[in-house]
């Protein structure tokens, strides 16, 4: 009860707060400025038919939903998919992945009485959460209208796992009303069940049943032609403070003739980043641009959303974001389902099944800082076979893990099931645990 009341009394702090805060990160990013009644459960326009319902917080989970949302599509024609996030940049991938088949919006703050709205809005049959977003009024109100809602793709830290236990009966009784989980891996799966979850099965990472479409490769061979006849570096999703020290590496030991495309991960940041090439005096080209680099630059800076698979097959060795800063490390699978060698630094919380999946089948090398990931990136790109043995491991890697979303899909189905039946969330647990 204490930790409940202590929530709420959070939430009630920080709503005069909250639209100053949108209003503010608004300033890079004008997407927090609009649709700002979504975020109190205030909507325009109904679904037309039964709600499926996905919620993927962020830009990295809702391009990782790509295959499920997919299979839901041609699973339940009957149904509208609705899709919601949190942040602006995932809000606006998901109406370039997902705007033909599914409606997109954002999902209320857990306030009771915006879940309430949300819910009373579209009224789901089924919900689907992505990876880690465990919200206690929002469950709540789903388990009072009986609507199960699998965690999918589900992965649990232990420094996350901590948190929660810190956080007491509120944390459990948020598990506690998810319907079934879907775990990435078993020690996922352990953490998830100590955190208070029931019905966990490991079903592994979604991310691995991503396949580049034909339009990616196209896109990959476009932006080849452009960078000309030379090897070519990726800095993909770097996060900020990352590409000062990868810089500074780059200009002490420069990697040959190569060409260095550096991604930042947000949006917001390519400025920063072209800022900081400029005050280096390092000649560069935009992505946006969309002309040929010429052959006396060597800098390329990708300020682009929704490209990332086709940079990863347009490169020869990628050094993985995110990963030379205690930031987790950003998706390594991607780079090795189109056969890109990885380079990866120490931090890789948010991927650390994968990342020693990835080590241990040879399709990725992992170094301690940004000095020797530009060293072990140079080593590679004067090595073709080392780069041609680490890039058929990759995609055997990759290949060798697919078929997650069939197993989700298939708990999908089982709640789905259930629920048109008349039986509740809890009620289908048990159906499907005896299946």
């Amino acid at each position: 009860m204490m930790w409940r009341a202590l929530y709420a009394l959070a939430l009630a702090l920080a709503l005069p707060v909250i639209p100053l805060r949108l209003w503010w990160r608004g300033r890079k990013e004008p997407g927090y400025r609009e649709h700002v009644g979504e975020r109190f459960g205030r909507y325009a326009s109904a679904p037309d038919k039964p709600v499926i319902w996905l919620h993927a917080v962020s830009l990295g989970e809702t391009r990782a939903a790509q295959p499920l949302v997919r299979a839901l599509a041609e699973r339940y024609p009957d149904h509208r998919l609705v899709i919601t996030q949190m942040t602006a940049t995932g809000r606006e991938a998901a109406r370039s992945l997902y705007g033909d088949i599914a409606m997109v919006a954002f999902l209320p703050y857990d306030y009771p009485f915006a879940v309430a709205r949300f819910f009373d809005h579209f009224r789901p049959r089924l919900g689907i959460l992505m990876e880690t977003e465990v919200w206690p009024n929002l469950l709540a109100a789903a388990r009072a209208r009986r609507i199960p809602v699998l965690l999918a793709n589900a992965r649990l830290s232990a420094k996350s796992a901590r948190g929660y236990r810190r956080v007491g009966a509120l944390g459990r009784e948020a598990f506690a009303s998810l319907a079934a989980v879907a775990a990435q891996s078993e020690a996922d799966a352990e953490r998830l069940r100590a955190a208070g979850a029931a019905n966990v099965e490991v079903t592994g990472n979604m991310k691995f049943d991503s396949a580049p479409a034909p339009a990616t490769l196209e896109l990959a061979k476009a932006l080849r032609g452009r960078y000309g006849d030379r090897r070519v570096l990726l800095l993909a999703s770097t996060r900020e403070g990352e590409e000062p020290l990868l810089v500074d590496a780059l200009e002490a030991a420069p990697p040959g003739d190569a060409l260095v495309v550096i991604v930042p991960r947000h949006p917001q940041r390519f400025d920063e980043v072209a800022a900081l090439l400029a005050k280096r005096g390092l000649a560069f080209v935009r992505r946006s641009e969309e002309r040929p680099v010429p052959s006396g630059v060597r800098y390329v800076l990708g300020d682009s959303m929704g490209e990332m698979a086709a940079y990863y097959a347009s490169c020869d060795v990628a050094i993985i974001g995110g990963s030379l800063l205690p930031f987790g490390a950003q998706n390594l699978i991607e780079a090795c389902a189109v056969g890109a060698p990885v380079v990866i630094g120490p931090s890789t919380f948010n991927f650390a099944q994968a990342t020693e999946l990835a080590l241990a089948a040879g399709a990725a090398v992992q170094v301690a800082d940004a000095a020797g990931a530009v060293a072990e990136a140079s080593r590679l790109l004067a090595d073709p076979a080392g780069r041609a043995a680490m890039s058929a491991a990759g995609r055997d890697f990759a290949s060798a893990h697919r078929g997650a979303t069939a197993r989700t899909m298939a708990i999908i189905e089982r709640l789905a099931k259930g629920q048109r039946t008349g039986d509740g969330g809890q009620k289908t647990e048990d159906r499907g645990r005896n299946a």
